[in-house]
């Protein structure tokens, strides 16, 4: 007959705290186990032996055991007593206990060092949420907190409110005619890019992107199982007889390339469109940051041209123009497709808050919203002034492109230069940047992509000066 395990003389060190005494028992022995004085299979003595070897009479240790069984610490065996269960002791060291501890008698935790917060965020993707207008923000909460909620738990908001205003808003400040039943709110860019391939019968087929492109997109598409294919853009952008035979839609970014900055001129957006009417193909325009353009008047939006409307899948955010968190974009996609994408955005639960709806809707209607735009392009425009000017100032020979539009430039760097590692120096001297590469899948270009949005004009100096530091080293 198999013997019982021996009982172990365990050594308790009680607490030194008001708690009850079962819980100071209970917590000793998890102690034990986190430190490996006791492990799975190992018997605790009795209950008597261990009250008197810790001076204590037996309820409390009687108490402590129960506690302990019940937590799934230990485990009884007719004959063998109490035994530490199998796995007790990875659940230990895991923080696990019997009872919620009194308050401010949790176990100390050693906080792990702070991470020091950068001196400028320069990172692309980053408007200035302090230029909103407080007051017209709140005005637009409070419309908000006038309307009743919908009560049909199978109704996605449909934002008839907000489509109206944005096609208003398209019509007026990028060219784009649109019926505000073609147009679809969704949360984000990346949202409605998944959405596409099933709408338009891209699963399996080719979708060329930019190269250097937008990350998210490549992501979105080759999640959906669209077969991506980058395309190398130049200082146009993307050129359309660069599409391979094959391809089945383009995604392109053509009122400022992402990330380096280049304008599509019409000569391309009209060849682009004809591309699209001869193979039946699909244009996706991302039209990010097409309000943000200073030495010059924007284009209208490539969704404008005459005939776009059937070929053109039009997709703008609010992300870049208030604020990244709001996780609101709009597409306006041919009427023939209308339907295949309110299905593949629905069963993606792709859905904007009904509320955040409204507020956006009643930004847009009031005029707070072209005036924040005036106010933000005024205030981009002489950051951007100021940054220019920095470099040119503290790094003459250093390249800068994409200054003409948008929220960011791109230093490039020379050939062959590991810009992740120049990036992680920025970071290092305070300066938060992205590398160049990072967008990248075949193109071979090396650089930091500046953020100037958040960068008031008195800091530039400093800014750059540590970027040179950096660069330079």
């Amino acid at each position: 007959m198999a013997r019982s395990p021996r009982a172990l003389d365990l050594p308790l060190r009680l607490a030194d705290s008001s708690a009850p005494l079962r819980h100071r028992v209970a917590d000793a022995v998890v102690d034990a186990l986190r430190s490996g004085r006791l492990r799975p299979g190992d018997t605790l003595p009795s209950t008597r032996t261990l009250a008197a070897s810790l001076g204590v009479s037996r309820g409390p240790v009687v108490a402590a055991y129960d506690e302990l069984a019940a937590a799934g610490f230990l485990v009884s065996r007719a004959g063998s007593g109490a035994v530490v269960a199998a796995g007790a002791d990875v659940a230990a060291r895991a923080g696990a206990a019997t009872h919620v501890p009194e308050p401010g008698r949790e176990r100390p935790v050693t906080p792990a060092p702070p991470v020091p917060a950068a001196r400028f965020d320069l990172r692309p993707g980053r408007p200035d949420t302090s230029l909103l207008d407080r007051a017209a923000w709140r005005r637009a909460w409070r419309a908000v907190g006038d309307a009743l909620p919908g009560n049909d738990a199978g109704e996605v908001p449909r934002h008839a409110l907000l489509r109206g205003v944005l096609a208003d808003h398209l019509r007026r400040s990028r060219g784009v005619v649109v019926d505000p039943d073609d147009l679809f709110v969704v949360p984000g860019v990346g949202g409605s890019l998944r959405a596409l391939p099933e709408a338009f019968g891209l699963v399996g087929r080719t979708v060329a992107l930019e190269d250097p492109g937008y990350v998210e997109a490549w992501t979105a598409f080759g999640a959906e199982g669209v077969r991506t294919h980058p395309v190398p853009v130049d200082a146009d952008g993307l050129d359309p007889t660069r599409l391979p035979a094959e391809t089945a839609a383009v995604y392109v970014t053509p009122s400022h390339q992402y990330p380096l900055g280049a304008r599509m001129p019409v000569t391309r957006r009209v060849a682009l469109l004809d591309w699209a009417r001869t193979t039946g193909g699909l244009v996706v325009e991302d039209d990010y940051d097409g309000e943000f353009r200073y030495d010059v008047s924007p284009l209208p939006a490539l969704r404008s041209l005459p005939g776009a409307p059937d070929h053109v899948a039009y997709v703008g955010t609010a992300s870049k123009l208030l604020a990244p968190s709001l996780r609101v974009a709009w597409v306006a996609v041919p009427r023939h497709r209308r339907d295949a994408f309110r299905v593949a955005v629905e069963s993606r639960g792709l859905v904007v808050n009904e509320a955040t709806g409204l507020a956006l809707a009643e930004l847009v209607s009031s005029g707070a919203l072209a005036a924040h735009h005036a106010r933000a392009s005024r205030t981009y425009a002489a950051r951007r002034g100021a940054l220019v000017a920095a470099v040119a100032d503290r790094m003459p020979d250093a390249v800068l492109e994409g200054v003409d539009a948008g929220l960011h430039v791109v230093l490039r760097l020379p050939d062959g230069t590991d810009d992740h590692e120049v990036a992680r120096r920025c970071a290092h001297v305070g300066v938060e940047v992205s590398p160049l590469s990072a967008y990248a899948v075949e193109s071979d270009v090396r650089g930091l992509v500046v953020c100037y949005a958040g960068l008031p004009e008195s800091c530039a100096g400093d800014a750059v000066e540590l970027l040179a530091a950096a660069v330079m080293r």
